[in-house]
């Protein structure tokens, strides 16, 4: 009936009018905001012939927006590197110390409160502290580096696929934020060791009983821990005796690093662009990105290179 009224037209086309003043335009034009991506994805590189890892640390972080874009002020922040084994830096097994020491100035920077650095390694741990350099680094920045003692073990509900009740490194929950640092390395059985394989370090128990289906624990690990951030230290890889190596010869400089808030992603990219293997040939970055831990779909991010 109304429609026949051009005066209660006149009433409905107000009151549309009204509404659409009122509204948001995200709830208007949804597709428009759907496109916009919300993770990002950056690759930073430095010159061959020799390499400021802090300047292209710096770098890389300033292309996704600022430590601050991750890290608030007061927060506690865990740095979990890769420092299983006792091998100094140039054997490309460990993270990079320069690389430790420029993320954890730019926390600080940030205004966190405190900065830790926690991994549970394979050889001994202050051994492993010494030969990598992360023990320097520590003292140099003012982080506190913590030794993986059994009495900071305790036994967590992981609600994995695989893995239920396991003991979890508790440093590295209790964090306000989670910082990944893993080192590029061929692994002998999971192929590749990235981003989400780091997470091994973060528990105890009987680590060796992981590997017996590799990929879906370590899903089962990056489903849990739930990184603020990955940053992957490319600046030298190990191609080959992954994943202790040992040899020099194990090792090529890339002088590079990549970083997202997309685990999947980094790893994904790491893996195509590093080891020239396509993401879904690793297995567990094929899981994750079908239990939607993140995409292997760089087109889905606000991808930059940034070369210094």
């Amino acid at each position: 009936m109304c429609c026949d009224n051009p005066v209660g037209r006149r009433h409905v086309l107000k009151a549309m009018v009204g509404i659409l003043a009122m509204a948001p335009c995200s709830s208007l034009f949804p597709s428009v905001w759907a496109d916009e991506p919300s993770n990002t994805l950056i690759d930073a590189v430095g010159p061959e012939n020799g390499c400021d890892i802090g300047l292209l640390t710096r770098k890389l972080v300033e292309a996704a927006g600022g430590m601050s874009r991750f890290v608030s002020r007061g927060d506690v922040v865990v740095i979990k590197p890769n420092i299983s084994w006792a091998r100094a830096p140039q054997f490309g097994a460990t993270t990079h110390p320069e690389v430790l020491q420029a993320v954890v100035r730019l926390c600080f920077d940030a205004g966190a409160k405190t900065v830790r650095i926690a991994d549970h390694t394979i050889h001994d741990a202050r051994q492993c502290f010494l030969a990598t350099g992360v023990a320097q680094a520590a003292k140099e920045t003012g982080a506190e580096l913590v030794y993986p003692s059994s009495s900071l073990m305790r036994e967590m509900h992981l609600h994995g696929h695989r893995l239920e009740m396991w003991p979890v490194f508790v440093p590295i929950v209790e964090a306000d934020k989670r910082i990944n640092i893993p080192v590029a390395k061929v692994h002998s059985i999971s192929r590749l060791t990235l981003g989400m394989k780091n997470w091994i370090g973060g528990v105890g128990g009987r680590r060796n009983a992981l590997h017996q289906d590799i990929h879906q624990s370590i899903v089962d690990l990056a489903q849990f821990f739930k990184p603020d951030l990955t940053i992957i230290d490319a600046t030298r890889i190990m191609i080959d005796n992954g994943p202790s190596g040992g040899s020099l010869s194990d090792v090529v400089p890339r002088n590079r690093l990549i970083l997202s808030d997309d685990p999947v992603a980094a790893d994904a990219h790491a893996a195509n662009q590093l080891f020239q293997m396509a993401p879904q040939e690793i297995g567990y970055i094929r899981l994750a990105e079908k239990w939607g831990l993140g995409t292997t779909d760089i087109t889905r991010l606000a991808f930059r290179q940034v070369r210094i």
